[in-house]
């Protein structure tokens, strides 16, 4: 196996961030940095088989991990696996269909959750990939896990796949919003269980996906986003004091400062809508950021890029700041324009 780059120091820059320290340049990971967009993982993939056998066989999961470490100057690694693999642990039936995505059956808009049967070792063979992984990182490396936010995997266990508005989920939620608060309380469960596997198995800090809260209205955010993410949090800093937890919450827009407060989230992950000075301007002081630069603009390159670089680090250089895309990077990103990205952040000559 390739040699990762080596450091520059035996702390971990990216981690120190989360916690409320400004290092300049500010320490950088992608969300999706492993994965499709690199020709290593489209050859592994090749061989391994499908999605979900990748994300099952640790040996393949944690060579994918690692990839992007040998290409770029990253402080961190991300965990590759899927925030499904939560609803398959309940007992939900998971599938990846080429070219249209993720399928869970059956579908909860027709389904109870009674019926299901738990297969909590389905999540064993992560945490022996988040073991591999910490094996081969180097120290000042960040080692980030994951999982989905209740309300977006309850979007998909719901409706059985991805949709564009959440339909389904919102209009159970309103229709019968003790069948979908059971729904969200077990996924809260198994997520708060997950998360403490991966910290024990190494990882540094775990980031909360909630993609699908943009499209809810106030009340409902509070309801479903807000309250089940500061119960997770809550139960975690119980269970383990020292994990750093990041919030991700796509498309809350003008509901970020009460996520912010009211979540008790270490850092707050900042989607590429949100404008960087006015988050600057409306979040608790000092609370560390993450984003946003726009993947677009990635794939754009040039001088899009580096005025869209400029314009974030600009914004957010009077706050702890982990540079950082505002969504997952696109696959059809050129790899040279990722490596401009570095060049433009001084991570690279």
């Amino acid at each position: 196996m390739a040699e990762l780059p080596a450091g520059n120091g035996t702390d971990k820059p990216l981690l120190a961030v989360l916690r409320g320290e400004r290092r300049d340049p500010p320490p950088v990971w992608m969300m999706r940095q492993a994965g499709r967009y690199l020709p290593e993982y489209r050859a592994l993939r090749a061989e391994k088989g499908g999605f979900l056998d990748m994300v099952y066989d640790p040996a393949a999961a944690a060579e994918i991990t690692l990839q992007p470490l040998r290409r770029f100057p990253l402080d961190a690694a991300i965990l590759f696996s899927d925030i499904l693999i939560v609803p398959h642990a309940l007992g939900q039936d998971l599938s990846f269909v080429a070219g249209e995505g993720p399928r869970l059956s059956p579908p909860l808009s027709g389904a109870e959750m009674a019926g299901f049967q738990p297969a909590p070792e389905r999540l064993e063979a992560i945490y022996e990939t988040v073991r591999q992984v910490k094996a081969q990182l180097k120290p000042e490396t960040t080692f980030l896990g994951f999982a989905g936010s209740p309300w977006t995997v309850a979007t998909y266990m719901v409706a059985g796949e991805g949709s564009r508005e959440q339909a389904e989920a919102r209009t159970l939620a309103y229709l019968d919003p003790g069948k979908f608060g059971a729904i969200v309380a077990a996924i809260e469960e198994a997520t708060v269980a997950y998360l403490v596997g991966q910290a024990d198995a190494g990882v540094d800090a775990v980031q909360l996906f909630d993609s699908w809260s943009g499209s809810l209205a106030p009340s409902e955010f509070e309801r479903w986003v807000i309250a089940p993410t500061a119960r997770i949090v809550s139960k975690l800093r119980g269970l383990r004091p020292n994990l750093t937890i990041i919030g991700f919450p796509k498309g809350a827009g003008g509901k970020l400062p009460a996520y912010a407060r009211e979540t008790g989230v270490d850092a707050l992950g900042l989607d590429e809508t949100v404008d960087p000075l006015w988050a600057h301007a409306s979040l608790p002081a000092n609370m560390p950021v993450q984003g946003n630069l726009d993947p677009l603009a990635l794939m754009a390159g040039g001088e899009a890029l580096e005025k869209a670089v400029r314009r974030v680090l600009t914004a957010l250089e009077e706050r702890p700041h982990v540079f950082n895309l505002g969504h997952g990077i696109g696959q059809f990103t050129p790899i040279e324009h990722v490596e401009q990205m570095f060049r433009l952040l001084g991570k690279v000559a």
